[in-house]
């Protein structure tokens, strides 16, 4: 048996995973299809093994690290829908107030990887909350499996407002300067595009491959954009001209980057999607951002 890797594997099967990742096909389709490339010593339970993700082995930031304080908070749904738990970290001996950064996960709720970029982000010299949008469904699940068929469970506009009401508790915490980004991936990217578009106090927002507001929408925006997109991203790069092309006519500040050779989710380093050198290229440029947006 041969173990997969990036050069091996044909790249149709990471567009496969992208549909099974974002509820396109059902997991039986999924299994039915991927078995087509085990091929040339791949079986299907190594190309499984090798594309789903692996949390145990690749967190950066231990959720109990010395250097910060992190701890499960909560705060209210603004829709009815109770309360929301949150993971809250910063450095523990910081001197004095902290900017902030709103954390926005994926299409599974507040699964080890993103809560894991929260704590990346505290490391950095912030103080970040990381919503789980799953909480009135009994939050994350412990699989991105079950997650993701929870997630299709709430409106999509209601934990829009669930990350808008994150924000409004970061800016009121008393370690918080008031000066509150965010940054979101996938599903969290269009959470990062839509909260630039409907908090007038956010500083900055930085979408990594996410879905783009409509070009009505792009008049309301005044933080600064900071734009990742994988260069084999065509599902949503085919959203990107016209959401450009609106930044301008109305004159907003922003930059964006497409990475070459990289897919949806390069950023994920639990994933076979993982683009070590894009990745950590665009975690820099995320950071420096926020640390001149943010002050």
């Amino acid at each position: 048996m041969k173990n997969p890797t990036k050069d091996s594997v044909n790249p149709e099967v990471f567009k496969l995973y992208d549909d099974y990742a974002h509820n396109r096909m059902e997991r039986r389709e999924f299994l039915e299809k991927l078995s087509v490339y085990a091929v040339g010593g791949l079986t299907l339970s190594s190309l499984m093994s090798f594309i789903m993700p692996n949390y145990q082995d690749t967190i950066k930031v231990a959720q109990n690290d010395k250097e910060l304080i992190t701890e499960m908070i909560e705060y209210n749904s603004p829709d009815g829908g109770g309360i929301i738990k949150a993971q809250l970290s910063r450095p523990k001996d910081a001197k004095g107030k902290l900017p902030g950064i709103v954390v926005v996960h994926e299409n599974r709720g507040l699964n080890p990887h993103i809560a894991d970029v929260g704590r990346r982000a505290a490391k950095e010299g912030f103080i970040s909350i990381s919503p789980d949008a799953l909480t009135p469904l009994g939050g994350y699940p412990g699989n991105d499996d079950d997650g993701r068929v929870l997630q299709r469970q709430r409106d999509r506009g209601e934990m829009l407002n669930d990350f808008i009401a994150a924000f409004d508790y970061l800016q009121s915490h008393p370690e918080c300067t008031g000066n509150v980004g965010v940054v979101g991936f996938c599903f969290g990217g269009w959470v990062s595009n839509m909260m630039a578009v409907q908090v007038p106090e956010l500083k900055a927002a930085v979408p990594f491959y996410g879905g783009q507001p409509s070009a009505e929408d792009v008049p309301q925006i005044s933080a600064p954009l900071l734009l990742h997109f994988g260069e084999l991203d065509e599902r949503v790069n085919a959203g990107w001209p016209a959401y450009e092309e609106a930044l301008k006519a109305n004159d907003k500040s922003y930059e964006a980057y497409i990475y070459s050779n990289a897919n949806h989710g390069f950023h994920n380093d639990s994933t076979s999607r993982y683009d070590e050198t894009n990745a950590k290229l665009a975690w820099s440029r995320t950071i420096e951002f926020f640390k001149q947006n943010l002050g």
